[in-house]
């Protein structure tokens, strides 16, 4: 049984990765994909594997909009289909490579990597903060994480890390810890909301506050959706203590809209893409620069704990985690995920979806 979704949109990296002059792979949910762009500028993505020996395709070349094997000289057009093979009139029908819905949107990459008639634009996640003159955003990160998935996407479920982890970056106080965050299930993820009222600002943020001659204590909010697959998308920001920001009143706050993906690339390891655009400071390029090590540096110590978990976890495979309050986002998370995997395999299988598929409630969460 597959450990990964097929019918919904991927990241599979940033656009500038993706040169007009040359061919990019990357491994997502176990498969090596070929990216390319045609004499117009559109995105491709198939299989990178020639369908005759098996040979790379990005090891080829390209020819106008189409790329060419340099192992017997197969050419594929961008559905994938071959439509020369040198010396041969006559092309074997199933001479084809499989290709993929790929579309560019707010400077990501997006990828679907089930049936391609299932491939609703509808269903990409909203970021247009990426590329939003009204937004000045940090550059874009990456960072590779040789952990399955969802220990990542577990870390952005439950913020109350923030206190410990991220200590003297982006926590600060371990009352942080003690916030109950509000969830909400929507259709196709999680809504996550956590308000952190009259305390002193997050180190990675005190000279920002006061520079904006803040000079108390703020009111903080860490508010975002948690969408399939792997999706953040977070409203944060900081305003003067008492102010009104959790009631919509922001004029004295700055501002924040954090974009974050968790992409699996195999079992054992995955790709992390984010970014973090802002509604103030928009051509300060100090600030910009200032905010992106900060993010990375927190983004580090993320790293650090999760690697050493995974390492933990991998030395006892029998280890049963405990489960508890925390747990509640990314329980359900793991279900939902768990649900459409199910779906999605007894689709294939021809077979209804299962009542146990449409009722069942998530259990605790079982570590990967």
């Amino acid at each position: 049984m597959s450990m990964f979704m097929k019918n919904c949109w991927y990241v599979a990296g940033w656009a500038h990765e993706i040169q007009s002059d040359a061919l990019f792979t990357r491994t997502i949910c176990g498969r090596r994909l070929v990216f390319w762009r045609d004499r117009a500028g559109a995105l491709h993505a198939m299989d990178d594997r020639c369908c005759h020996r098996g040979a790379p395709l990005s090891i080829g070349r390209k020819e106008g909009d189409n790329i060419r094997c340099m192992y017997h000289g197969f050419l594929f057009d961008i559905n994938g289909v071959c439509i020369e093979i040198p010396g041969y009139d006559k092309i074997p029908p199933k001479a084809r490579v499989r290709s993929y819905a790929v579309v560019e949107r707010s400077r990501w990459v997006w990828l679907w990597m089930g049936d391609p008639e299932q491939a609703d634009e509808a269903l990409i996640p909203d970021t247009h903060w990426l590329d939003d003159p009204g937004w000045a955003c940090t550059p874009p990160g990456y960072l590779h994480f040789d952990v399955n998935y969802q220990l990542l996407n577990d870390n952005l479920l439950d913020f109350s890390h923030l206190a410990y982890v991220h200590a003297n970056t982006l926590g600060g106080s371990e009352e942080y810890a003690q916030l109950r965050s509000k969830i909400e299930r929507l259709p196709r993820g999680l809504r996550i909301t956590r308000w952190f009222m009259d305390r002193p600002p997050a180190p990675f943020a005190e000279k920002l506050v006061r520079a904006k001659g803040i000079s108390g204590n703020v009111d903080r909010w860490n508010n975002y959706d948690f969408l399939l697959p792997g999706v953040l998308i977070m409203d944060s920001g900081f305003a003067p203590a008492g102010s009104g920001a959790e009631k919509g009143h922001r004029d004295e706050a700055i501002e924040f809209r954090h974009c974050q993906v968790v992409t699996p690339e195999t079992e054992n390891s995955c790709h992390y893409f984010f970014a973090q655009p802002r509604n103030f400071d928009r051509d300060d390029e100090a600030v910009n620069q200032a905010l992106y090590k900060s993010v990375l540096t927190a983004f580090g110590e993320d790293k650090a704990m999760i690697t050493a978990q995974a390492d933990s976890l991998k030395a006892d495979p029998a280890f049963e985690p405990v489960a508890c309050g925390l747990d509640a986002a990314l329980g359900q998370f793991r279900w939902m995920i768990d649900r459409q995997i199910e779906a999605e395999r007894q689709e294939a299988a021809g077979a209804p979806l299962s009542e146990s598929v449409g009722h069942i409630e998530p259990a605790a969460a079982k570590l990967a």
